[in-house]
């Protein structure tokens, strides 16, 4: 059987206009590290405005770049552990 141990919160946060939304992701490691992405939406001026759309693109590219960024660091602290150059982490 498995157990929590421990969980981890994202937060987001967005900026809009009428045309963009930017999208912040954040998650804080038990390690006390802290792990920061962005991403960003474009309305096209055809569309109709919907600022949902834009969040769910633009909050969608900063938790593809925040998992990025998770899988670097974790590459980067097993080849720290075992003192050699592994093979990279795909997604």
């Amino acid at each position: 059987m498995m157990h929590t141990t421990v969980g981890w919160h994202v937060e987001m946060e967005f900026r809009e206009d009428d045309q963009r939304t930017q999208a912040v992701a954040l998650v804080r490691l038990p390690d006390g590290t802290e792990v920061r992405a962005h991403g960003h939406a474009s309305r096209h001026r055809t569309d109709a405005n919907q600022p949902r759309v834009g969040e769910e693109i633009a909050g969608a590219r900063a938790l593809n770049e925040l998992a990025m960024r998770l899988l670097t660091k974790a590459h980067e602290e097993i080849d720290q552990a075992s003192g050699r150059t592994s093979h990279p982490i795909h997604v």
